[in-house]
């Protein structure tokens, strides 16, 4: 149930120039013309030139051709980014033809390392993409022979696609290094002062300006009264609205997100070790006692200091020639109307029925942070309530029954905290590599402009 390739579905079946591969991969880019021959190469033929054919070579890489057609057939697929419109046409041109060019110096470049993707790894890709877009493997053929696409061309760019994107990790991967000092630098300056949050919600009692010394304990008592009680679970905010002698009490003692030099330094002290939802040991200020509750603490370019958890099980199935997505929807559909109703346990049709890994625990795939999933799985447990079953859920492994058994705020570890930086910063510096690695393999390759396409 991990994140997994989405194999740039995206692209492969609008074109868009701004698809992207999956797990935060850099994505090819639009290359500027390297060459002023280059961007002669993209301009429309005057009307004095003569009509060139439908399909004729409009550059070579390495010897290897690029034809009128493979530019034409990828600028029919394209589609604007929301919100955006294309570059004019003779711009798109030059665009989408070094782009070809890139990929045809990177394909090579994945030959000769040896690099391959079998049948059995491209069937499955296929079948992924597919169930991403809520069909079966037929239904996607059918609706690429709708757009002009047949199977056979579909599978080479899918498989051209995949080589290009094993080649890009080990290329990227390789040239990747994050070492300590640089976490502990980003996180000395994520971790100062003026760049941390915090908001809070307080409850004063106020002191009388001359209240005797048996006034001020009576007052001290009362509050830490009240922090306890707010300790147990009570609603802070109707404690607040009751109890507190502050201005503020109408907004349930709120103060707002803020950087903690806009709070007073007691405030900050008093919830420096706090998690959100904790409460402080009561304070004392020139106003009285202050009962503080830290609703939310952040720090800038870093994660909550707290993730919510969620303990989740499944029953999942596998649509194929045996078992068609329509039929597997029916069948969980089937089993929750079983289990809403009493009469079947979840974890025993789990154990009966499901065609995951996961099915001997009764479909536990136990404790998981944001982000463990993949998103179309993800959204839809994030929207259950704990006990809640869901509609049968399409996903690119198959179709689930999804049920949140609970959940729990967790702190950050310091380790997961490292391990998020490390990620963050190896992303950060992904796309500039790739930018460095792509211009050096395609300076390495001999490029020849033949007639512009049309």
């Amino acid at each position: 149930m991990n994140k997994s390739l989405a194999l740039a579905a995206a692209l492969l079946l609008s074109g868009s120039l701004a698809a992207a591969p999956a797990q935060k991969k850099p994505a090819p880019k639009a290359i500027p013309a390297a060459s002023k021959t280059a961007a002669a190469a993209a301009t429309p033929a005057s009307p004095e030139q003569p009509a060139l054919s439908a399909d004729h070579v409009v550059a070579l890489v390495n010897s290897e051709p690029i034809t009128n057609h493979e530019v034409l057939a990828r600028l029919a697929r394209l589609q604007p980014p929301a919100g955006a419109q294309l570059p004019p046409r003779a711009e798109l041109l030059t665009q989408v033809m070094e782009r070809l060019i890139l990929e045809r110096a990177m394909l090579q470049a994945a030959a000769e390392q040896g690099l391959r993707i079998d049948d059995a790894a491209l069937a499955q890709a296929e079948e992924n993409i597919a169930r991403q877009n809520s069909l079966n493997v037929e239904q996607l053929r059918a609706r690429l022979k709708a757009t002009g696409q047949d199977a056979d061309s579909f599978r080479a760019e899918l498989r051209n696609e995949m080589l290009l994107q094993r080649l890009r990790e080990r290329e990227i991967d390789n040239r990747i290094r994050i070492g300590e000092p640089e976490i502990d630098a980003y996180l000395n300056e994520r971790q100062s002062p003026e760049l941390a949050e915090i908001n809070l919600a307080q409850l004063l009692v106020r002191v009388p300006e001359g209240a005797d010394d048996a006034a001020v304990e009576g007052l001290r008592q009362r509050a830490e009264q009240l922090a306890q009680r707010a300790r147990a679970g009570a609603d802070f905010a109707a404690l607040v609205r009751e109890s507190s002698d502050a201005a503020d009490k109408a907004r349930g003692g709120e103060l707002g997100l803020r950087g903690i030099d806009r709070y007073p330094a007691l405030f900050v002290d008093a919830a420096r070790s706090l998690l959100p939802g904790q409460v402080a040991d009561v304070v004392r200020s020139g106003a009285g006692f202050h009962v503080l509750k830290l609703l939310d603490k952040r720090s800038g370019g870093l994660p909550e200091a707290v993730v919510t958890q969620t303990r989740v099980r499944h029953i999942l199935l596998r649509p194929g020639t045996q078992l068609s997505q329509e039929a597997a929807v029916a069948r969980l559909k089937e089993m929750r109307q079983r289990i809403g109703a009493g009469s079947a346990r979840f974890e025993e049709l789990a154990r009966q029925h499901s065609q995951d890994g996961s099915a001997a625990a009764g479909g536990d795939l136990g404790w998981a942070k944001p982000g463990m999933f993949v998103p179309e799985f993800e959204q839809v447990m994030n929207q259950l309530a704990p006990g809640q079953l869901s509609e049968p859920l399409v996903s690119r492994f198959g179709v689930h029954l999804i049920q949140v058994q609970e959940r729990r705020q967790v702190p950050v570890s310091a380790r997961e905290l490292r391990e998020w930086v490390r990620n963050l910063l190896r992303e950060q510096k992904a796309e500039q590599t790739y930018e460095t690695w792509a211009r050096e393999l395609r300076g390495r390759a001999y490029i020849e402009y033949r007639e512009p396409p049309q």
